[in-house]
């Protein structure tokens, strides 16, 4: 099979633009709880605000906007971590008539520089003082943000101060502005480089978001309903996040905000979402830290048979099996040594995760099916507006991303690459230049390799700029080794190499805290500073244990996709030029990085 598609399931002719999305929700349920939002007391850490309030305060502040020059169409930066204000900030612009341009918060001054000035940001809204301060050099050095930088944390320029700059504006002429832009205006302009190359970027209008909340919102009604809550920790910089949000806006699924990772565990057991957003790896931490708390309390052998007993679980859910008896047994008893508190850790309400940003890999779905509670893997790019394809409740099949989501098809290449036409496809970049190779007869080229199954499920198979071909003409794509090792906690990242050389060899990036956690526990002492650039470790304990891991991946493969040779290191995995928000690597800057330590694997052959 070469190509799938899916017909939509909303007809979304009728919606102006975006802001339509929250004008609708709130004209029928204006009383609804839309957020929750954190009060500071640590007896009520959290408050509602009902859907008619958000509604009142991003009217108001769009006309702070209005009131300080921004106009029809312009610029408006926000950079800020996920929270309550960067939901108020996003619809507000959007109500203004302005484009939005979100910012990682943790970007460089280069990079804000860089993306302000190619966007001709007129007004900057940040978190704090820190990004604050990047915006208004970048400005500075710029000559843009003529209308200044406003502040969500208090100040006196901060978003209060934003608000009350609008009091004089007239609701007809607020409601001018917010009918302004049309579906196929631009709504957003997000600036990606992957994992390689330089940042570009992409123009997603406002068809392209109220296409994708409209369908997914359709597929997905027994995820996303007014009966249910999430929280949101990835970036709202991210498509995905502000995809979610949009969907659970509109659905009627209460939102809750969390952006300090050390606080998610606490925040879940208060806030008990039925729903969340998830990258790969945080699922793999959490199944870590349990076997990792099974072996400290020397039950290591009893969690390993409770994880084979979940994935045997899930792989009868998966195909609509009666599970045996004996089976039914173990998971009762696992479920009451692990599976249960791992739920409540959760928060005890969970109905399903969606995993998205990598490859999951199916051990670790099947694992969270015998759990009880499943995990639906989707695939999408910044260029798809997030979603392209996804499983579905009710039909999940490990170790694929689901089918194309209503108005998306898929095409797979003669070459194997992933092409994708739809709703959520993006008509192109900022830079024209950008898009001389984005297109192929009408469809997107998404750079990832991949196969429809026979039930016309994509499978990822890899990137196509990662394909390695050896000097001896042997084409790899190392992506299924990598997911291997990648799936043992100490290793944050696995990265082959080889082009051009008669053997593969491999960095492996280690997790910092866990090998910390591994060398108190081993009794041996690990130099876990990374510096600037990449720290070598070749403690002999260490290097053994992961030898085994390298070698069980070697046999899961072919021998020319085996790895030969390898080399740990650490590096500063917050450091936003060497890995992306949604936590992967930046294989060409690690391999710029660690040119030395990969020339010296292959001195040593």
């Amino acid at each position: 099979m070469r190509e799938r598609s899916t017909e939509p399931l909303v007809d979304i002719d009728g919606y102006r633009n975006i802001t339509d999305l929250l004008t609708r929700r709130a004209a029928t349920a204006p009383d609804h709880a839309a957020f929750d939002v954190p009060t500071g007391d640590a007896e009520h850490p959290w408050r509602h605000v009902s859907t008619a309030d958000y509604l009142h305060q991003v009217q108001s502040l769009a006309k702070g906007l209005i009131a300080v020059g921004v106009g029809a169409g312009e610029t408006v930066a926000i950079m800020a971590p996920t929270r309550y204000e960067w939901a108020v900030a996003d619809l507000a612009g959007w109500f203004a008539g302005a484009v939005i341009v979100p910012v990682y918060d943790t970007s460089s001054p280069d990079q804000v520089s860089a993306i302000t000035t190619d966007a001709q940001v007129r007004l900057g809204i940040a978190g704090g003082e820190r990004q604050r301060g990047i915006l208004t050099d970048a400005f500075a050095a710029t000559g843009l943000g003529d209308l200044g930088v406003w502040t969500m944390d208090a100040s006196p320029a901060d978003l209060d101060a934003l608000t009350a700059r609008g009091v004089a504006i007239g609701d007809d002429v607020l409601e001018a502005r917010r009918r302004h832009a049309d579906l196929d205006s631009p709504a957003t302009i997000v600036y990606t480089s992957g994992t390689s190359g330089e940042p570009k970027g992409a123009i997603l209008t406002h068809r392209n978001f109220v296409g994708q909340v409209a369908n997914i919102a359709a597929a997905y009604s027994a995820v996303v309903h007014d009966g249910g809550n999430t929280v949101i920790f990835l970036p709202l910089a991210h498509v995905l996040a502000r995809g979610l949000q949009l969907i659970c806006l509109s659905g009627g699924m209460r939102i809750a905000h969390v952006a300090d990772t050390t606080q998610v565990v606490e925040s879940l057991g208060v806030l008990r979402p039925t729903f969340l957003v998830v990258v790969p790896r945080v699922l793999e931490k959490i199944r870590a830290a349990a076997g990792a708390k099974a072996d400290a309390a020397h039950l290591g052998a009893v969690w390993r048979g409770a994880v084979a007993t979940a994935e045997q679980w899930g792989e009868a859910a998966e195909s609509g099996a009666t599970p045996a008896f004996g089976l039914r047994l173990r998971r009762r008893l696992f479920d009451r040594l692990f599976y249960g508190r791992l739920r409540a850790l959760m928060g005890g309400r969970l109905d399903y995760i969606l995993s998205g940003g990598a490859p999951l890999a199916a051990d670790l779905s099947l694992f969270f099916r015998g759990l009880g509670v499943p995990v639906i893997e989707g695939y999408g790019l910044t260029e798809t507006s997030a979603p392209l394809t996804g499983n579905l409740p009710g039909n999940i099949r490990s170790g694929t991303v689901g089918y194309p989501l209503p108005g998306s098809t898929v095409r797979i290449s003669e070459r194997g690459e992933i092409l994708a036409r739809g709703v959520g496809v993006f008509a192109g970049y900022r830079d024209p230049r950008h898009n001389a190779d984005a297109f192929e007869d009408g469809f997107l080229r998404t750079g990832d390799l991949g196969r429809l199954d026979d039930d016309g499920r994509l499978v990822l198979e890899g990137r196509l700029k990662d394909v390695i071909i050896t000097s001896t003409g042997k084409t790899v794509v190392p992506q299924a080794w990598e997911n291997a090792v990648e799936a043992h906690p100490l290793v944050a990242h696995a990265v082959t190499v080889g082009e051009g050389r008669s053997y593969l060899s491999a960095l492996l990036v280690l997790d910092p805290v866990e090998t910390r956690a591994w060398a108190q526990e081993n009794g041996v002492s690990v130099d876990d500073t990374a510096g600037d650039g990449l720290s070598v470790i070749d403690d002999p304990a260490l290097v053994a244990a992961l030898t085994a891991v390298v070698d069980a991946a070697n046999s899961r493969v072919s021998h020319s996709e085996s790895v030969r040779r390898f080399a740990l290191v650490l590096a500063d995995l917050d450091d936003t030029t060497l890995v992306t928000p949604t936590l992967k690597i930046k294989r060409t800057a690690l391999l710029d990085r660690g040119a030395a330590v990969i020339d010296d694997l292959y001195a040593r052959a």
